[in-house]
């Protein structure tokens, strides 16, 4: 077998997985993961250097992935995900029941706040974002469906976070880089972050004050399904600094924001 092979897995391969992996269309996954919101679009060699991936093996797996639109091609030789990966990620959040049992309430919390609201969950150090019902004078007009954000620095992450034991906290943010993209308030620490994270877990909500960027505050609560130690998912009510202050979050909006929450957890926990 030669060393560029992607038909069968080698031996070394085959004892580290699963006995049915195949090999090549976990070549291929590798690939569709190193693009995200900062990492757009990637040259072949930059493919193989992050994958590991030789590079007559990295050439005809991005070949196949062109073929099916899940890669594009650009003029100056650059590579990006094709919209076949849109629809597949579409598909994925049309068919999610925590996101088809949130439409309805979310909608009905927007319409009633007059606020952005979105529903989030925790996927490695980032808060991926499943709904958002967004307020058009809202300052992060790039956030929308499938986008991630650091969770140290939202309040739908830091409430998630929040439920971690410390172990899995460390895990979680181990190559998060404190003070990167990050707004005048955030934490600058993980000492700092897991202060922040004890007042979430005392008072169960968790508030963002210009921690994402200037001029944008929140408030997350959890929503929970059958499993009442961890939250399935998280959701928040986003406001512009300019018309609403921290305390205001804590009144009436964080009010219809836990009402919410609960609505959605019934909800699950009936499913």
């Amino acid at each position: 077998m030669k060393a560029d092979d992607t038909s069968d897995a080698a031996p070394s391969e085959a004892k580290s997985g699963s006995r049915y992996r195949i090999e090549a269309l976990a070549k291929g996954l590798d690939v569709l993961r190193l693009f995200d919101e900062s990492v757009t679009s990637l040259k072949l060699r930059e493919i193989c250097d992050r994958t590991g991936i030789p590079m007559p093996t990295a050439f005809r797996v991005v070949a196949t992935l062109e073929e099916g639109g899940y890669l594009e091609r650009l003029p100056d030789g650059g590579i990006r995900p094709g919209v076949a990966v849109l629809l597949l990620g579409s598909a994925a959040l049309r068919g999610s029941s925590l996101v088809q049992l949130s439409e309805q309430p979310l909608r009905h919390l927007a319409e009633s706040s007059g606020e952005t609201v979105n529903l989030g969950v925790l996927v490695g150090d980032q808060v991926l974002y499943l709904a958002r019902l967004r307020n058009s004078d809202l300052v992060t007009a790039n956030i929308q469906v499938g986008s991630t954000l650091p969770a140290a620095y939202t309040s739908m992450g830091k409430l998630l976070l929040a439920y971690l034991n410390d172990a899995e906290l460390k895990a979680t943010l181990a190559k998060h880089d404190f003070g990167a993209d990050a707004g005048p308030n955030a934490a600058t620490s993980l000492a700092d972050l897991r202060e922040r994270l004890a007042v979430i877990r005392e008072q169960g909500y968790s508030l963002q004050d210009q921690e994402v960027a200037a001029g944008l505050r929140s408030v997350s609560v959890p929503v929970f399904g059958r499993d009442a130690s961890r939250p399935a998912a998280a959701i928040n009510i986003a406001v512009a600094s300019s018309r609403h202050d921290v305390a205001s979050l804590r009144g009436p909006l964080l009010e219809r924001l836990g009402a919410t929450a609960d609505d959605i957890s019934r909800r699950l926990r009936a499913t």
